[in-house]
């Protein structure tokens, strides 16, 4: 069965610094909780994603196990969207929408997760004893670290 997580966030910045950070793979590891062991495996010759582009990593999404996950950018429309397709890793499909909104506050910011779990049944007895909730943690620890990183200095 396929769901969807949906976050959104305002960023204080412009779209060139909210498109540097989050168009580097390399910036991955400073959004992900510590205890994941996120390594980005792949060499970046240039910084910036790019269309066809595929990134491997080490991570321990689980219980400290570690494993490979190959992503690769299926969309790039510069400066405006991107989107990661899981070629490799712990998901029957993970497919993830990045959309960079300006405004006059700055950025605003969209998150799409579609994600599968393999072993269908037994992947959803999984889903909502355990996954479900770690998604949802990772993306509320990449809100905060987003937070201090871009509004830490803005009035709330």
């Amino acid at each position: 069965m396929r769901h969807r997580l949906y976050r959104e966030q305002q960023l204080n910045c412009d779209i060139e610094t909210a498109w540097k950070f989050f168009s580097s793979a390399n910036n991955l590891s400073k959004i992900t909780p510590k205890e994941m062991n996120f390594v980005v495996r792949t060499k970046m010759e240039n910084d910036e994603i790019y269309e066809g582009m595929n990134i491997d990593y080490y991570v321990s999404p689980l219980f400290g196990i570690k494993m490979k996950w190959r992503t690769k950018i299926i969309q790039v429309d510069h400066q405006k969207s991107f989107t990661d397709f899981q070629e490799q890793g712990p998901y029957k499909l993970w497919h993830h929408h990045h959309e960079f909104i300006p405004n006059e506050n700055g950025i605003f910011m969209k998150d799409t997760v579609d994600y599968e779990l393999p072993l269908g049944f037994l992947g959803e007895i999984a889903h909502s004893i355990l996954v479900k909730k770690k998604v949802e943690d990772i993306f509320t620890y990449r809100y905060k670290i987003l937070e201090e990183m871009f509004n830490k200095n803005t009035a709330k």
